[in-house]
């Protein structure tokens, strides 16, 4: 383990403090793009010379191997028998599709006695980045000889083919094999990444819900943590044996101590970072708010019927839902409350008034790039002038929030149009499919959500006079009433009899509602696809202006590929106290019992009353200063020697402005401690075919010899 002080130092000196906002304003840090390296820019360089051990290519391509991508999130190999560690948040819509007549895995957790008993998630799959290529040369070849948008993405199209074609035929083919063209740097550089796709994926254990996502809601984008958010998994090859990996990592099992350097592998979710101050502006103007007042009335709505019948509730799922909603909320409350921050918009600022000048003193990246920044400002000021259509149409067509009543109206829309322009029987018969598929939901709940959407119709469009609809929906909650009961698509019995009977009635409210709004709403889609298609272009040209100014000395946002990052465990000050770099078991029974009667902080069964060899102070989670983003979850944190020492679950809520800027000095990354893991299976869940696999690599160890490795 290797533990360096002088770590802290190094960090101290890369950014500047954020006592004021008068540094801020003229010295931007040089990590303010974040430490989201890749893979072909390995910074090896950079990492031997920080942390003092030789981070050679070797060493890339060792953990490059050990680390995969599965759906929404990031995984390992942790044994040379194809057992993989994730977190349980990333597997837990998959439990249901493995459980067993009378089985109910989310509450009770799974743990397979042996290989037979290991369950093949149907539909599921790993990826694993066996090669990557820098492409930009020939990309850029393409995209600058065609002289038109549309002549752009059709050069982009062909190349993307032909590069995927021989690199997969120079794989060795198959249709197991997976080439993405990722562009790096808003367009400023194009890599090709070869996965080759697992699809034999097996659950070999996972704990219970309570476990892993204990704390709930309330402790979401929190820390101090107390939870057990780990599963195991185990990749079968196709002959139906354990998959042998080649390369994996080792299991930590003395864990971490404080001022210990950590890099986290995984795939982060993408980040706005190289965004333009205008861009910024947008979204803290525009995009944030209406986000978060859109999210808060849904969650709202949804609260508001749980309460009222928490049976159906259960029955409908909706504790999964609103979980989903407000981790939604969450993330956009914390990115809009960065943005709103002046010392944050003000190191943005200034970050950007030091490359337009790299620009403007160099008469080749002038001539070139010299009014990209502006173009992309004027872009903004378009995309304001439609500002009221983004926020009235943000959540219509939500499935899981929005208003059936309004999607059938909207499906039955397209309906008619299309009957009145003669479109062939059989796609007639597709489109009245639809709108009789949908489903109903509990009367009270479609209200409440229906009075939500209602009232962004109201707020944001009702000031049109030419929105006669719209400016007669007065109080939502009234209108929504009166609209279900009117209207022919309040319910789907409702719904399908008029359109067996041929057409909805013209007279209906809900379809006199959308007939207004469509039109409205298609040339704000047009709009919009055309301002995007000028922005994307846009944020290329300066993403290669950025990259001949910076080349990889700073890291690309984050696109939901393979990515290393590196940091240190460490605490830090918060609410007037300071946050310990670690907690322990200890805390998670605090928690437990300062909760009484509180479902966010129960224990499950096993771990009541308190199993007689669980040592309580265990370390449970960490933070450190490595970058994460959402789409790490699943991400192993790894030493030096390449030994697994935790499984990345959360950020603290000061990390939520990593969207725009990385501040290692505050934002924190939450992980599950290696030394909790084992702790777990061996004395909570008996787990010890696990926990010898973990520490000799091979599966199904004698219960004699895995008993002395206790």
């Amino acid at each position: 383990m290797i533990r360096r002080t002088i770590v802290l130092a190094l960090f101290a000196l890369a950014l500047p403090s954020l006592a004021g906002a008068q540094d801020l304003d003229t010295v931007p840090g040089r990590f303010d793009t974040g430490k989201m390296w890749t893979f072909e820019y390995a910074p090896a360089e950079y990492f031997t010379q920080t942390y003092g051990f030789g981070a050679d290519q070797a060493w890339f391509d060792r953990i490059r191997m050990s680390v995969l991508r599965v759906p929404g999130c990031s995984a390992s190999f942790v044994s040379p028998n194809g057992l993989v560690a994730t977190n349980h948040h990333c597997i837990r819509g998959t439990l249901t599709r493995v459980q067993q007549e009378g089985e109910s895995l989310l509450d009770d957790g799974f743990w397979a006695a042996n290989a037979a008993e290991e369950r093949r998630i149907p539909n599921y799959y790993a990826d694993r980045l066996v090669a990557v290529q820098d492409v930009s040369d020939r990309m850029f070849a393409a995209l600058d000889a065609a002289t038109t948008e549309e002549a752009r993405e059709a050069a982009r199209e062909r190349v993307t083919a032909e590069i995927r074609d021989e690199l997969i035929a120079s794989a060795g083919g198959g249709d197991d094999l997976r080439v993405e063209i990722i562009p790096l740097y808003h367009g400023g550089r194009y890599s090709a990444y070869v996965f080759r796709r697992l699809n034999d994926v097996r659950l070999v254990g996972a704990v219970e819900l309570q476990a892993g996502f204990f704390g709930g809601d309330p402790d979401n984008f929190t820390y101090p943590r107390y939870a057990l958010d780990f599963a195991f998994l185990r990749v079968y090859d196709d002959q139906g044996r354990p998959f042998q990996p080649g390369q994996y990592l080792g299991w930590g099992r003395d864990g971490v101590q404080e001022d210990d350097v950590v890099f986290v592998v995984g795939n982060p979710g993408p980040t706005s970072r190289l965004n333009t101050v205008a861009q910024l502006e947008y979204t803290r103007d525009v995009t944030a708010p209406v986000i978060v007042a859109a999210l808060s009335g849904r969650l709202d709505a949804l609260r508001d019927f749980y309460a009222g019948d928490p049976v159906r509730g259960e029955a409908l799922d909706l504790r999964n839902t609103m979980f989903g909603l407000s981790n939604s909320l969450k993330a956009w409350s914390g990115r809009l409350d960065a943005l709103r921050e002046p010392e944050i918009m003000a190191r943005k600022r200034a970050w950007e008034r030091a490359f337009v000048d790299s620009i403007r003193s160099d008469e080749s990246l002038r001539r070139r790039f010299g009014g990209v920044v502006d173009s992309l400002a004027a872009l903004q000021r378009e995309k304001r002038q439609v500002s009221e259509e983004f926020g009235a149409f943000a959540m219509m067509q939500s499935g899981s929030a929005g208003s059936r009543t309004i999607a059938r109206a909207l499906a039955a829309q397209a309906w008619l149009e299309a009957r009145d322009s003669g479109v062939a029987a059989d796609s007639l018969e597709k489109l009245a499919q639809r709108i009789v598929e949908i489903r109903d939901r509990p009367v009270e709940l479609e209200r409440l959500l229906l009075a939500a959407q209602l009232a962004d119709f109201r707020g944001y469009l009702g000031e049109r006079r030419d929105l006669s609809a719209v400016a007669r929906i007065g109080d939502p909650i009234t209108a929504a009433q009166t609209l279900m009961r009117a209207s022919v698509f309040g319910d789907s019995a409702r719904a399908a009899q008029a359109i067996a009977q041929g057409a909805p009635p013209a007279s209906d409210p809900a379809l006199q509602l959308v007939s207004e709004l469509v039109p409205l709403q298609r040339l704000y889609s047009e709009e919009t696809a055309r301002i995007a298609a000028a922005e994307r272009e846009l944020n290329e040209r300066l993403g290669r202006a950025r990259f001949e100014v910076y080349g990889t000395r700073i890291a690309p946002d984050a696109t939901f590929s393979p990515r290393i990052t590196d940091g240190v465990v460490r605490g830090y000050p918060a609410n007037g106290t300071m946050m310990p770099p670690y907690t322990t078991f200890f805390g998670m029974y605090d928690r437990y019992h300062s909760h009484p009667d509180n479902l966010e902080w129960e224990l499950p069964e096993r771990f009541l009353p308190k199993p007689a060899e669980l040592d309580l102070g265990t370390p449970l989670n960490f933070v450190s200063t490595a970058d994460t983003y959402g789409g790490n979850s699943g991400s192993p944190a790894i030493t030096p020697d390449v030994e697994l020492v935790g499984l990345n679950f959360d950020r603290n809520v000061e990390g939520l402005s990593r969207d725009f800027i990385y501040l290692p000095e505050r934002g924190r990354n939450v992980m599950v401690d290696s030394r909790a893991i084992l702790e777990a299976l061996d004395d909570v869940y008996d787990a010890d075919r696990i926990v010898a696999e973990l520490l000799t690599g091979r599966v199904d160890v004698p219960a004699a010899e895995a008993e002395a490795l206790r």
